[in-house]
């Protein structure tokens, strides 16, 4: 092709570059436009994902381009430690002038997982800077996932990719169920009874640890790639944060990726009637023009702060970088003139439709679920037991290779019911998707995994 080199599946694989598998090529994208990637030996693919949910207004944005080079001939480096630039300091405001009292300050990364760690850390300093030392134990949920850097996976309940750190994941960390109706609410019981019965979970395991050594309970608002779009029961994230505040332990809520305006509003903790003390954020925010993720902070954590040290003890190189921040800026200001946040809810529910319409029929089809344009598609062997397939078929990843022959880009996951077993696909298009677009995967969803059969 002009321009590069056509590279052939093995010189992929023979590359110096580490991929993610050392046995399986990734296809080389040429380019991509709008809704759509396009490989370097011409087949055109339906981004159907985001890549994974990171895609907010499509790809090569032409606004979002001019914004970053823009900035590119202004300043792209300077160091946090003795300067700033108008393009963070303009993104911090915009991001946080609707959430006034609720939201004090924000922090600005790279990665989800660098939000997390920075996430763990100001927990720590917050209790740290009141004299409360002991405060450094955390809880978070099985069935979850919070990033790769040692804090994150720590935090996760993804047992399989955990399964080789667990020797230097520390004690600290602990675990309480997860909010996951399909498959753990007893028959007898009512959401409100599982609701109950999660919030006594987590308070029997501050108790069981001493309430002097929590320092913060952490969750996913919707749970992203490990169990599929699970939305927790109505009143589960209210019957936390009361017994969060009773013992005065800290609730974060990881947005990583349900955030940004991925579920209709900007954080998905908006549709649950609460605020957290800390979010984090990340993938949407920067659209996939930039790495970028933040760290939302309510007044309160910050006035711990500001009564100790009044910093806090995290830096990074990358720290506020001004061409993400560029790229988060033009993003936030395409959304917001679109209306692309009111689009997000009536695709999403038109997303909703169609999938239960015509994929959820499928023998295989156990469970739909989401929000906005954040939806799971879980697979069982029986629809009646819940019985997964096993494990070595890699049902997730074949359905998805079966829909993406079909031209669309679906994202495959595993471990859905305990870590291990259990298969699924995401789905979570740009927010400017089409209803012709939703039209085009729900049809090669639905034909993928009649291919499959």
């Amino acid at each position: 092709m002009e321009g590069s080199k056509m590279m052939s599946n093995e010189e992929v694989l023979t590359s110096k570059l580490l991929h993610r598998s050392l046995g399986h090529a990734p296809n080389v994208v040429e380019r991509a436009q709008g809704a759509y990637l396009y490989l370097q030996d011409g087949t055109k693919v339906l981004d159907g994902c985001g890549g994974a949910a990171v895609i907010s207004v499509g790809h090569s944005n032409p606004e979002v381009i001019k914004a970053v080079s823009d900035q590119l001939n202004r300043v792209a480096y300077i160091h946090t430690g003795d300067y700033t630039t108008s393009v963070s300091e303009e993104l911090a405001n915009k991001l946080i002038e609707k959430y006034e009292g609720k939201i004090s300050k924000v922090y600005f990364v790279n990665s989800g997982s660098e939000a997390n760690e920075a996430a763990v850390k100001l927990v720590t300093q917050y209790f740290y800077e009141q004299g409360k030392t002991s405060k450094v134990h955390f809880i978070s949920r099985k069935q979850s996932y919070h990033g790769n850097c040692l804090s994150g996976l720590s935090l996760s309940g993804h047992k399989a990719r955990r399964l080789p750190y667990e020797n230097i994941i520390s004690s600290q960390f602990h675990q309480v169920g997860p909010a996951f109706e399909y498959r753990y609410k007893l028959d007898v019981e009512t959401s409100d009874e599982y609701v109950q019965r999660l919030a006594t979970e987590l308070e029997n395991e501050i108790l069981e640890i001493g309430p002097e050594n929590v320092a913060a309970f952490f969750a996913e608002t919707v749970v992203g790639a490990t169990t599929a779009c699970v939305t927790a029961p109505k009143g589960y994230f209210k019957a936390i944060q009361k017994v969060c505040n009773k013992y005065d332990v800290l609730l974060v809520l990881d947005e990583i990726m349900c955030g940004s305006g991925r579920t209709g509003t900007f954080f998905a903790w908006e549709q649950e009637g609460i605020v957290p003390d800390i979010t984090t954020a990340g993938k949407a925010l920067g659209g996939g023009y930039s790495p970028l993720s933040a760290v939302f902070i309510s007044p309160k954590v910050i006035e711990g702060l500001r009564s100790g040290t009044s910093s806090f003890n995290n830096g990074h190189t990358y720290q506020s970088f001004a061409l993400s921040s560029a790229a988060g800026l033009a993003i936030q200001r395409i959304i917001e003139r679109d209306g692309l946040l009111s689009n997000v809810l009536e695709m999403g529910a038109y997303l909703e439709e169609k999938l239960k319409q015509e994929v959820l029929p499928l023998k295989i089809v156990g469970d739909i679920r989401g929000r906005g344009l954040f939806w799971g598609i879980e697979f069982v062997k029986d629809k009646k037991t819940l019985e997964t397939f096993d494990t070595s078929l890699k049902v997730g990843y074949k359905i998805h290779d079966f829909i993406w022959n079909r031209g669309v880009g679906v994202y495959p996951g595993f471990g859905t019911n305990d870590g291990f077993s259990g298969d699924h696909i995401l789905i979570a298009p740009s927010f400017d998707v089409t209803k012709e677009q939703i039209d085009i995967i729900v049809d090669a969803v639905s034909k993928g995994i009649a291919d499959f059969l």
